[in-house]
């Protein structure tokens, strides 16, 4: 197998393939002033597998998205038996059944896309809803980062913390953190505005008196559920509360804003490359490139 490092992607990439031990393959790549993209492959990957790392994140989802489809074609043509894309963050997998009448699913058509694109399997890290999975047209996987996170916080010295969850859907997440932590994992209450998208959260039966808690999640945008969150627990008596995220999106002033709220220190992945990317996903991508040649 040979690494395609993509350009949002290419420092995870080279750290994949120096751990892997799999070659890694450069790409040349631009805008031009029209804002279109170009790629090219800058290395032969006649007649081997390969896997592109690409991140599709925000500020250029869409161009992102049009890059890996582009590498896709580009290794296809160039001979590649098999083509697996490696997409950390994925954009618009949060639309993932019909809410509103007259919407579409935006994964499914990306995931349609890049089966016309070339690509005969997917892995994503921490997908919102992991039964999309099922619709897609290839083979396509997600992987979890949360216990990576919670690795961090044990190094920093926070073992036995608290994991909660802002949400009772997403309790599977602070469980599998508290399996590294060792502490108690518990959830918030939350319910939300389909049309706003304004959420209500409530700590019923809640005890962080004291404790150091981490409120873990799959993604922050605008970090209005942290902020919620973290204003709860200090209300409630928390000693410390950290925030840890597989994809820190931190749109506009959602840094500051949870940070204000009484957040500590917020941790993400480089699924999304910024200031809180202070976990990588190489060791992650590494294990599950290697089960899979």
């Amino acid at each position: 197998m040979k690494i395609i490092s993509g350009p949002a992607s290419k420092p995870l990439a080279e750290a994949v393939s120096a751990q892997t031990g799999f070659p890694n393959v450069p790409v040349v790549s631009k805008v031009f002033p029209d804002g279109e993209s170009y790629v090219r492959l800058d290395d032969d990957v006649k007649g081997e597998e390969v896997a592109i790392i690409q991140t599709t994140c925000p500020p250029m989802q869409d161009g992102r998205l049009f890059q890996l489809a582009f590498l896709a074609d580009s290794a296809k043509r160039a001979g590649a038996t098999k083509v697996t894309a490696v997409v950390p963050y994925l954009a618009y997998a949060r639309q993932d059944k019909t809410f509103l009448a007259g919407e579409g699913i935006s994964v499914e058509t990306i995931a349609r896309m890049l089966k016309a694109a070339g690509i005969d399997e997917f892995l994503t890290v921490n997908i919102h809803s992991e039964h999309s999975l099922a619709q897609f047209p290839f083979p396509a996987k997600t992987a979890s980062a949360i216990p990576l996170i919670a690795d961090y916080f044990v190094k920093k010295g926070y073992s036995g913390a608290y994991a909660l969850s802002p949400d009772k859907g997403a309790m599977y997440i602070a469980q599998q953190a508290q399996k590294v932590l060792g502490g108690n994992a518990g959830h918030l209450n939350k319910t939300r505005d389909r049309y706003t998208g304004q959420t209500v959260q409530t700590a019923e039966g809640l005890n962080v008196k004291d404790q150091t808690v981490i409120i873990l999640d799959d993604i922050i945008s605008t970090g209005g559920t942290i902020v919620g969150a973290a204003k709860i627990l200090r209300e409630n008596g928390a000693k410390h509360v950290f925030c840890g995220c597989v994809h820190g999106l931190l749109i506009g002033d959602a840094e500051k804003r949870i940070l204000d709220a009484g957040v500590e220190e917020i941790v993400g992945t480089d699924s999304v490359p910024g200031a809180v990317s202070k976990v990588s996903l190489a060791p992650l991508i590494s294990q599950a490139l290697k089960g899979a040649v």
